[in-house]
C-alpha cells in the first residue's frame, strides 16, 4: 500500500496541486481505494448545540459577536433536547452525530453537561464528534473518558494566511488543542475553509500542515466559504467575487489532501450546496468520502436529504457501512 508519510515538503505538494487535472485525479482515486470503498459515503449530521455570541473575530463566521449577520446568541441546549435531535439524525440514515458550541472555548461549570451529551449520543450507537472551541488538556481528558469518538478544531488556512482572517488567537492556539486532543486519546478532526480569497501557496501551505502533524488527522472537512452578509469575509467577496475559488480548483485541494493523508476521511463540508452535481462527483472521485447530511449546517444551508438521495442514486454510492472507528492508537500503528 501506499506508504503514509508525514514528511511532505511545500514544493512536493506544490507539485501535486500543478499537475493535469486528470493526472491529479487518476492519482487521488487509485490512493482512495487502497484504503476505502470508492462506493461508500459516510453520512454526518452537524446540531448547533450553542449558537451565537463568540468572542473570537474569525471574519467568516455569522457567530461572531463582531459580525452583524442577524444571528442571536442563544443559551446551550438541554441535554433531552440534544438526544431527540441525534436520535432523527440515526433515523434518517446519519452515522455521525456532529456537535457544535459558539465558544472561544467551553468554560469548566459547562463540561458535566457536555460529557452528559456525549454520553447519551454514544449509547446511540452513533460516532460522537464535537467542535466546542480551545481544549485545556485536562477538558479533552474528561470527553475522553466520556467515549467522544472525535473532536473538531479547524486549522481554517495556511500559517501565512490565517492572521488575515482571524486575531483574536493565534495560529499556535489551533496547534496546542489538537495536541490536547490526540494526548487525550480523541480522534481528530481538522481541516479548513477554501475561498476567502486566499493563494493557490496558501492553500498548499494549509494542507502541508495537516500532512505534517506527527500523526494525520483521521478526518479531514475541505469547506468552500459561504459568505454571510455582515461578516468581514462576505462583505469581501460580495464586492470581490472573482476571490470565490473555482470548482476545479476546489476539486483539486481534495484531491491533494486525499493523496498526502490517504487514510483520513475527508469531508466535503460547507459550501457543497452551492456545487453542482458533477462538481460533488469529482470531489468524490477526487477521494471525498463523508459528507454532511440535512438542510442546515451550524447556521449555513446545506444541500438536504433528499437532495444526497437523489444524487447518491444517481451516481451508484451508498452510506458508508458501520464499522468501528480508528481510534488514535490503531492509526498510528500504520505510520511508517
Amino acid at each position: 500500500m501506499t506508504q503514509i508519510r508525514t514528511d511532505w515538503t511545500r514544493e512536493e505538494i506544490a507539485d501535486l496541486f500543478d499537475l493535469p487535472f486528470t493526472e491529479l485525479l487518476f492519482r487521488a482515486a487509485e490512493i482512495h481505494r487502497e484504503y476505502h470503498p470508492p462506493e461508500q459515503i459516510q453520512l454526518c449530521t452537524l446540531l448547533s448545540i450553542k449558537t451565537g455570541g463568540c468572542p473570537e473575530d474569525c471574519g467568516y463566521c455569522s457567530q461572531s459577536v463582531q459580525a452583524d449577520s442577524g444571528v442571536e446568541a442563544t443559551k446551550l441546549m438541554d441535554v433531552q433536547a440534544v438526544l431527540q435531535r441525534a436520535a432523527q439524525a440515526k433515523d434518517a440514515g446519519s452515522q455521525r452525530f456532529c456537535m457544535g458550541a459558539a465558544w472561544r472555548n467551553p468554560k469548566d461549570r459547562d463540561m458535566p453537561k457536555i460529557v452528559e451529551i456525549v454520553k447519551g449520543v454514544s449509547e446511540m450507537g452513533l460516532e460522537t464528534c464535537m467542535t466546542l472551541g480551545m481544549l485545556t488538556p485536562e477538558q479533552a481528558e474528561m470527553l475522553a473518558e466520556a467515549g467522544l469518538d472525535y473532536y473538531n478544531h479547524n486549522i481554517d488556512s495556511s500559517p501565512e494566511y490565517y492572521e488575515r482572517v482571524i486575531s483574536t488567537r493565534d495560529f499556535q492556539c489551533r496547534l496546542d488543542t489538537l495536541e490536547n486532543v490526540r494526548n487525550s486519546g480523541i480522534n481528530v478532526c481538522s481541516g479548513g475553509i477554501v475561498g476567502m480569497g486566499e493563494t493557490r501557496e496558501d492553500r498548499v501551505g494549509f494542507i502541508r500542515t495537516l500532512a505534517t502533524l506527527e500523526q494525520h488527522p483521521e478526518s479531514v472537512p475541505v469547506n468552500a466559504l459561504v459568505p454571510v452578509k455582515g461578516t468581514v469575509l462576505g462583505d469581501m467577496l460580495a464586492d470581490t467575487p472573482m476571490a470565490k475559488i473555482d470548482d476545479i480548483e476546489f476539486v483539486r485541494t481534495v484531491a491533494v489532501a486525499r493523496i498526502t493523508m490517504p487514510m483520513s476521511m475527508v469531508r466535503l463540508s460547507a459550501g457543497r450546496e452551492n456545487m453542482s452535481e458533477a462538481t460533488q462527483a469529482l470531489c468524490f472521485l477526487a477521494g471525498a468520502n463523508s459528507i454532511f447530511t440535512g438542510d442546515k449546517l451550524l447556521t449555513a444551508p446545506n444541500a438536504g436529504d433528499d437532495s444526497d438521495a437523489a444524487l447518491f442514486s444517481k451516481l451508484g454510492m451508498v452510506p458508508l457501512k458501520e464499522k468501528e472507528p480508528l481510534r488514535a492508537s490503531k492509526a498510528s500503528e500504520l505510520v511508517q
